[in-house]
């Protein structure tokens, strides 16, 4: 397992339900936190390793010593966002050190299931509502450039056509299938639907 980089078809699929939970679910949620960890980031969607998924991991601490800080979202769905609103700056594993300005609701309210398959409710603030709606973008096939305002974007548009070159000559030295091998990839995996 690997983090996929912009701008691989993953990023941009909309997930399906997972429909159980099983020894390969929490396998795969391990190496979520692992990846995460080692890229020194502190959330990280299914979608981001490959995986047509509704899940997500958080820990806003990134510090792989502090376990009671995990968060895992099951199918998880945002019931409420505050009308206030923050910029801050963002950036993500799967188009690394990039950076820019996102606005997004100071408050939201999700609904979710943990690994043992209990339904939650929480609401969050601050960084973790941030993290939060920008990991279950990600499930949504949205990435974080997409939510930039058009002067923002313009700042960041040369270093993803950067991404999009290398993605094509990776693909041309046969270091990545193609981006029709990698939706058929996908589909498969969406048909086992999380496991």
């Amino acid at each position: 397992m690997n983090i996929v980089l912009y701008p691989h078809p993953a990023l941009r699929t909309k997930s399906v339900p997972v429909t159980k939970i099983d020894a390969n679910l929490k396998r795969t949620v391990e190496e979520m936190f692992s990846l995460m960890y080692e890229a020194k980031g502190i959330g990280l969607a299914a979608n981001q390793v490959g995986l047509p998924w509704r899940l997500f991991v958080i820990n806003l601490t990134g510090d792989a010593t502090k376990k009671e800080e995990e968060m895992v979202f099951l199918n998880p769905e945002i019931v409420k966002r505050s009308p206030a609103t923050d910029e801050d700056e963002e950036g993500c594993l799967s188009i690394p050190d990039l950076y820019g300005p996102v606005t997004r609701s100071s408050k939201i309210i999700v609904d979710a299931f943990n690994l043992q398959g209990e339904n939650f409710e929480v609401e969050l603030d601050e960084l973790a509502a941030r993290a939060v709606q920008h990991e279950y973008d990600h499930i949504e096939g949205v990435m974080f450039t997409d939510r930039m305002s058009e002067s923002n974007f313009r700042n960041v548009e040369g270093v993803l056509e950067r991404f999009e070159q290398e993605h094509k000559r990776a693909q041309a030295a046969g270091h990545l299938k193609s981006d029709e091998e990698l939706k058929a990839e996908l589909k498969e995996l969406a048909s086992k639907q999380g496991g």
